[in-house]
């Protein structure tokens, strides 16, 4: 990373000035005058989308930060006082990166900007310009001089040479801007050039609409003793593009040097695995044999894996070096066997290639264990005692499910995590409206059972919550169908649940608040690859963008017959590998390692928010100080050091993870070194100009496409 020069302390940093010596930049060896730079980000915002959207990146990564809003008549004052003071013998700053809305969000004369500029000047402290103008004030000639104004819909912006050698260096080079609706325009940007002399430094940039040469988005100016990254495009915080290069912004403006960790995350379960699961019947427009059918209607007619689907898998598995994670019922095999004359080639063949995969137990049955389902109505409802209480599952039942399982698994030989359980459809867990809390029974049989994990549904039960000995790890649906075993069938339940009455389905999506309609029936030759396909690939995409490490889940069904869910994880996984560079890799988690990722941002997060986290930087020294036992959270440069081990583990071209603080509750991290300082001379503060009013398009929040609906409506997901 580039650093800027310094200069002579002007009215911040008191004490120097009292010393009559220049300021001691950050990055300096540590001495008696040598400031101390706190790790914490200033993000002013308008309460427009894109410092909302930095600010929300801060958080995901446990990054602590100061928000002060614009737009409050209460706000503190941004002046020399509040930016900095001193602690101990030495020039205290309070943060080590500012984040404005724009290059001068104050009026022209401001003495709140000129606090910012002098703070900035002093300490060698960087600020962001979240969403600017191109304008010669923040390094680039105004677009309407050989440049572009107006929206960037599917625009392919490109990483220069200089972002690869730099923060964005994590990426394997483009950056697709989304196109998600021909109707919305969903982003806005201004493209310009460096204007004539600027020491600027284009970091992201693309090719002008409609006319030759190029434009920068993001670019690093540097101007009178401070630096600057200007973004000139509208976004928000869902969108792929800010996704893609939030990272970036970040090791931008922290030197890479910061509290918190980030990574890409991407697990997915497939549950019922051994068993056979329920198949949609297209002309019932219900599952015979589930829940949402009338009893006695229909015939079942059940999918499940076959050997030849079990050697696909396991291939697949291996080509794509990416585990998945079986979600099994013993009991399913034990069942087919009694039917079978006691062979069972998908089974013995799952065992044979179990070392492909990763393990998790799924209850012996895959009956449900939370209350007492009277299924004489459609939907479902809780069975009751004479009295009127909800009559649940007993324990023993619960023990039963989840012993027997385990007691199969070790006879079969599979490498089985006995701490993890995913019950059948979540049960046992709360469910509205049905069961608007959780099996009595359920929290002492998993204490009884020593189950550290318990899967919940993300649509339902996103929050980490305790349940006895187990702690949630909240699974994100996917919305390939566990009923469908074929494209026909996923398109025709689609159809059903996303359709109107008067266009022939069920009426759902517009009974239900979550749920959004689609325009008419999707294609049955071409409504799966051409919609549903990309739609959950952009969600799943979405949550692993999002430095999301909550798994996804689909079904045994999903694998067999035409292995619909395939499209998926391929869309998933080839998309990432072009989007990133090779020391960005997908992290593939099992349960409980996502399960205690989950607690110890937790833990974490509330230690940040109860002020009991202090880290600062003096010269090449990190210091943290926090509760005894919370796990800190740290990026920093590689070849950074925790006493004589090296920190963490590489990723995105850092050093990042977690560590103890030792028994005084401090941690000390040691950078792998900083070069000498430069100097400049000292720049006299100048009336900063206020933005001219300019074209800004929103940044909407990104737009929910047809199809979309969590929670999926019951009798789609077991």
């Amino acid at each position: 990373m580039k650093r800027t020069s310094r200069t002579t302390a002007l009215a911040m940093g008191a004490l120097l000035l009292g010393l009559g010596c220049p300021a001691a930049p950050a990055t300096a060896a540590a001495g008696p005058a040598a400031p101390r730079v706190d790790l914490r980000v200033l993000v002013v915002t308008d309460g427009g989308p894109a410092t909302t959207a930095v600010a929300a990146e801060l958080d995901g990564a446990g990054t602590p930060y100061t928000l002060v809003d614009l737009t409050r008549a209460d706000r503190p004052v941004i002046d020399a006082e509040f930016l900095a003071d001193t602690a101990g013998d030495r020039p205290r700053a309070r943060f080590q990166a500012v984040v404005l809305p724009d290059d001068a969000p104050f009026a022209a004369g401001s003495g709140e900007m000129a606090a910012l500029v002098s703070y900035e000047r002093t300490y060698g402290i960087p600020q962001v310009d979240a969403y600017t103008y191109a304008r010669p004030e923040a390094g680039l000639a105004h677009p309407v001089h050989g440049g572009y104004a107006g929206p960037v819909d599917g625009l392919r912006a490109e990483v220069t040479a200089a972002g690869k050698a730099g923060p964005f260096g994590y990426l394997d080079g483009t950056v697709p801007f989304e196109d998600n609706s021909p109707t919305v325009s969903e982003s806005y940007a201004f493209l310009s050039r460096p204007v004539a002399g600027a020491d600027f430094t284009p970091y992201v940039d693309a090719p002008l609409p409609g006319r030759p040469g190029r434009g920068v988005l993001v670019g690093e100016y540097r101007h009178d003793g401070r630096r600057e990254l200007v973004v000139t495009f509208a976004y928000n915080q869902h969108q792929q593009q800010f996704r893609l290069l939030a990272r970036g912004i970040v090791d931008w403006m922290t030197d890479r040097t910061r509290l918190g960790t980030s990574r890409n995350y991407f697990a997915v379960h497939v549950d019922d695995v051994f068993a056979a699961d329920d198949r949609w019947d297209t002309a019932l427009n219900c599952t015979p044999g589930d829940v949402d059918c009338t009893p006695g209607t229909g015939t079942p007619n059940p999918i499940r894996m076959t050997e030849a689907d079990v050697r696909y898998a396991t291939s697949w598995s291996r080509e794509r070096g990416f585990t998945l994670d079986m979600a099994f019922n013993g009991g399913g095999s034990v069942e087919y066997r009694e039917e079978h004359g006691g062979a069972d080639p998908t089974a013995d063949r799952l065992v044979a290639d179990r070392d492909a995969f990763r393990w998790i137990n799924h209850t012996y049955d895959h009956p449900y264990l939370g209350c007492e389902q009277d299924v004489s109505t459609v939907p479902w409802k809780c069975a009751t005692h004479p009295d009127g209480t909800t009559r649940y599952v007993g324990r023993d039942e619960i023990d039963r499910q989840i012993a027997a399982n385990r007691s199969w698994a070790e006879r079969a030989g599979l490498p089985l995590r006995t701490g993890e359980l995913v019950t059948g459809e979540h049960s046992g867990l709360r469910l509205l409206p049905q069961q608007p809390q959780d099996n009595p029974h359920l929290a002492p049989s998993l204490t009884g059972q020593g189950i550290a994990w318990l899967g919940a549904d993300n649509s339902r039960d996103p929050g980490q919550r305790r349940v006895g000995s187990a702690l949630t790890v909240a699974r994100h649906p996917v919305n390939i169908f566990y009923n469908a075993g074929r494209v026909a069938e996923q398109v025709d339940e689609y159809n059903w649940i996303y359709t109107s009455r008067a266009q022939g389905g069920s009426g759902l999506c517009e009974e239900l608040a979550t749920t959004t309609c689609l325009d008419a029936p999707l294609d049955p030759a071409t409504g799966y690859t051409g919609h549903i396909v990309p739609l959950e690939t952009r969600v799943a995409l979405g949550h692993v963008l999002a430095g999301d490490p909550r798994p996804h889940f689909i079904h045994q069904s999903n694998l067999a017959e035409e292995r619909i869910g395939y499209p998926v994880l391929d869309g998933v996984l080839t998309r990432y590998a072009e989007l990133f560079a090779a020391d960005t890799p997908l992290v593939n988690l099992p349960m409980g390692a996502i399960g205690a990722e989950l607690r110890d941002r937790t833990a974490w997060r509330d230690a940040l928010r109860a002020g009991a986290v202090t880290a600062y930087r003096i010269g090449g020294t990190v210091t943290v100080e926090a509760p005894v036992g919370v796990p800190v959270a740290a990026t920093v440069p590689a070849g950074t050091r925790d006493g004589d081990a090296p920190f963490g583990e590489p990723y995105a071209g850092t050093a990042s993870g977690r560590a103890a603080t030792g028994p005084d509750a401090t941690l000390s991290l040691t950078l792998p070194g900083s070069p000498a300082p430069v100097t400049t001379a000292p720049v006299t503060t100048a009336p900063v100009a206020a933005v001219p009013a300019a074209p800004v398009a929103p940044a909407p929040a990104a737009p929910v496409p047809a199809g979309v609906a969590r929670p999926v409506p019951y009798g789609t997901e077991r």
